[in-house]
């Protein structure tokens, strides 16, 4: 697939979210407007536009690459997501409204009080620069490798771009902008995966009963995984509750996805587009998963090998760009910038929220709407942007993992104070000492990853005393307790 051809389609996709957001910031680009777009969005809008937000370009790479790896258990993750939706539209958001609240995070302050407060929204901060930057990273990689690496573009300069472009369209018109943007690249994100399993299925020429029955068959499609629950990954339990968990972490304690939930007149609208969004949520990500089945099967049928790729993430834009035709290849391109770019751009406005809510307590001011303080709103969003390509340069450098696990493993630390700091707020009455809770989130996540680092070295040597290689041994030494066991 020639460069040229797919620079020319970002070109273009990117002119049309500029015209986007020319027409909806115009006229309106206040603090309201950016924050929580007059809070009369329309339900059905929202719902649809965040699939395009929850997937990102992680699902949209990394999901149907895994599929040769972990078979379908990541739907038992899904189905865990789908109870953690439902959790945050009748638990969480009621709350939310019933505070008219505009940061999430000024539940915290009510509840425990000033620091707890300002702890839980420096760790949304962290979390969601650290996940953004690392979903645009993927993309980002994917784009030099197919494009821009033939002009020899220093990565620096890609990331650069594609923040640039982000910043461009979301600066005036914040929320506002990105709810009509994201439906548009929700569209553009179910379309490209639907065609991407019609382009293969016709490159295997399977009609539809085919696809379907060579999806079934195949084995990949194995879905619930019930035994070893210490041991393997996969077990449907831990990945079912590890949904659940994540997704009232991510989801309902993260002001990126909540703000578009806030960013509706009523509780009933916004617990409609939960339900809604789930069931779309949950159909999409079976396709990503059918897509992932095709991807091996067309491999194998053609030749593809496999292990020639540097990660299990480019065999997706591999297939759709040097394997298939010029249009399967434009589609692919159009799904990856859409699910990534939905993302990126959706965080970039909650961070900016956030931060101007509550550390420089726009809500508190007599005028929000101030233009001095407008200013001030633009230069905080120009400096997460810039800040957000100091972590992707970074990581590039650093990184030696999948970006899945980084993500997930990221969250983990950083998302598990959050989630217990709401928790115990929603289900105990009990007071905690503020001064203490900022110390304590800082040391609980060092603390297990300590622990974490200990177990995973412990098991290493273990490992090297009874004469095995570490892969062999997997992650909870089974090997070792069976040596030892007889």
């Amino acid at each position: 697939m020639s460069p040229i051809i797919l620079l020319s389609f970002l070109v273009a996709y990117f002119g049309v979210l500029l015209t986007v957001s020319y027409f909806t910031s115009k006229g309106s680009a206040d603090n309201s407007t950016f924050f929580v777009a007059n809070r009369n969005s329309k339900w059905y809008m929202v719902a649809f536009g965040m699939i395009g937000t929850a997937l990102s370009g992680v699902t949209f790479i990394s999901v149907p690459g895994a599929v040769g790896a972990s078979n379908f258990s990541y739907f038992q993750f899904v189905l865990g997501n789908a109870v953690g939706f439902l959790i945050i539209a009748y638990v969480l958001l009621p709350l939310y409204y019933k505070m008219k609240l505009t940061s999430i995070y000024t539940y915290l302050e009510e509840r425990f009080g000033y620091l707890t407060y300002k702890t839980g929204a420096g760790i949304f901060l962290v979390s969601r620069t650290i996940g953004s930057a690392f979903r645009l990273y993927l993309v980002a990689i994917v784009l030099q490798h197919f494009i821009f690496d033939a002009w020899n573009v220093p990565f620096a300069v890609t990331v650069t771009l594609c923040l640039v472009l982000i910043w461009l369209y979301t600066n005036k018109g914040g929320l506002k902008t990105i709810i009509v943007t994201d439906t548009l690249q929700t569209t553009f994100l179910v379309t490209a995966v639907i065609l991407s399993i019609y382009f293969m299925a016709k490159g295997l020429d399977f009609g539809i009963v085919e696809t379907f029955e060579a999806v079934k068959e195949s084995s990949y499609s194995k879905i619930f995984f019930w035994e070893d629950f210490i041991g393997s990954k996969a077990n449907f339990w831990k990945q079912f509750l590890g949904g659940v968990f994540v997704t009232i972490a991510m989801t309902g304690l993260d002001q990126d996805l909540m703000q578009k939930n806030l960013s509706m007149g009523t509780i009933k609208e916004a617990q409609t587009n939960m339900i809604t969004f789930t069931s779309v949520f949950v159909v999409i990500n079976i396709f990503f998963l059918a897509v992932g089945a095709l991807l091996y099967i067309f491999a194998e049928k053609n030749g593809i090998d496999i292990s020639t790729l540097a990660t299990r993430d480019y065999l997706y834009p591999e297939i759709a760009l040097n394997h298939l035709s010029i249009v399967p290849a434009i589609i692919f391109m159009m799904g990856l910038t859409a699910a990534t770019f939905a993302t990126t751009d959706s965080a970039l406005t909650a961070l900016t929220t956030s931060f101007c809510v509550d550390f420089l307590n726009f809500n508190k001011k007599e005028n929000p709407n101030d233009p001095a303080l407008v200013r001030k709103r633009n230069l905080v969003h120009l400096t997460f942007s810039v800040i957000m390509l100091l972590v992707i340069l970074v990581f590039k450098l650093i990184n030696d993992d999948s970006v899945v696990n980084a993500i997930f493993t990221a969250a983990s630390y950083t998302y598990g104070p959050l989630l217990g700091l709401f928790i115990f707020g929603l289900f105990t009455k009990k007071a905690v000492n503020d001064k203490l809770v900022p110390y304590i989130c800082v040391a609980s996540p060092l603390i297990l990853f300590f622990l974490n680092y200990i177990r995973y070295f412990s098991i290493y040597q273990l490992c090297y005393w009874f004469g095995f290689n570490y892969p062999q041994c997997s992650y909870n030494g089974y090997f070792v307790v069976a040596y030892l066991s007889g």
